[in-house]
């Protein structure tokens, strides 16, 4: 008998989208247990459980061990994480983009690199509100409305001390567009060597250019096959990005460890994004800004 999904995502309000992109409520119960498979992405993971903690049993950075999080924080990594479960998850998922780790968090992207850590060790005593104002209420447009009081005081506190240098900002953004341009296009563009764009943007993004332009890859080609009834790898490598079928799947097994085909097979758990509503704001439909 399959188990019983509940769950939800919003966008945050304009002002916070620069630094989260989505909200993800889940709440899977009964479902057989076993191993989730948690993938690279272009965006920072921040998730906060609500009732048991989360099982990390297999990390992405080289020499961490396995542990339990209340509620964690992880960089950006090219390796996926796997998570243990007893077939019940609960909890909350941020997609935080590098600058808003800058300023949310305080620290570059580069700081956390692929290590996974207690959001508290990072965000102090916004951690405890976020976990404890989460957890005391049953609605998700509730839960949502306190991460955007929470992180939204957090972001007016900030005041941009200390954001991503203009240059790096622009490489980002060049390297994660669709189509965007070649390594040594971009170095060109910001008047950088390319040797001095690699060092610097490893530091900040605890990446290299190389890789953010395929984790962006890797993402659009994850969003395209999450959509409603399957689409054709071909179809989906194309749209993409990638020069065909053959590089989408070498991407997928050196990013996820699998093929796509066997991600979908294996996946237990419902996809958050394919099944559960998208909560309106007052910022307008999810799909604007």
């Amino acid at each position: 008998m399959p188990g019983l999904s509940d769950g939800a995502r919003r966008r945050p309000p304009p002002p916070l989208r620069r630094y989260v992109r989505w909200y993800d409520g889940y709440r899977l119960t009964d479902f057989p247990a076993g191993e989730h498979l948690g993938l690279p992405s272009q965006d920072l993971t921040i998730v906060l459980t609500i009732g048991a903690p989360l099982e990390l049993a297999r990390a992405a950075a080289p020499g961490q061990r396995p542990g339990t999080f209340g509620a964690l924080a992880s960089g950006l990594t090219t390796a996926p994480v796997t998570i243990a479960h007893d077939g019940n998850q609960h909890g909350i998922q941020l997609a935080m983009t590098p600058a808003g780790a800058r300023v949310l968090l305080g620290i570059p992207a580069g700081a956390l690199g692929a290590w996974v850590v207690e959001l508290e060790d990072v965000l102090g005593a916004g951690a405890r509100e976020l976990q404890d104002r989460v957890a005391a209420t049953d609605e998700w447009p509730e839960r949502f409305a306190v991460l955007d009081d929470v992180l939204g005081r957090l972001a007016r506190r900030a005041g941009h001390p200390g954001g991503i240098d203009t240059r790096l900002a622009r490489a980002w953004q060049q390297l994660t567009s669709t189509d965007g341009p070649g390594v040594r296009a971009v170095a060109d563009d910001i008047g950088w060597s390319r040797r001095h764009l690699t060092g610097r943007f490893t530091a900040e993004y605890g990446i290299g250019p190389k890789d953010a332009a395929r984790l962006a890859r890797f993402d659009r080609s994850r969003e395209l096959l999450r959509t409603p009834g399957r689409r054709r790898l071909a179809d989906v490598a194309a749209r993409a990005g990638y020069y065909d079928q053959a590089h989408l799947a070498r991407d997928w097994r050196d990013l996820a460890g699998v093929p796509p085909s066997q991600w979908m097979d294996d996946e237990v758990f419902p996809i958050v994004q394919e099944v559960f509503p998208i909560v309106q704001d007052e910022g307008g439909p999810a799909g604007a800004g």
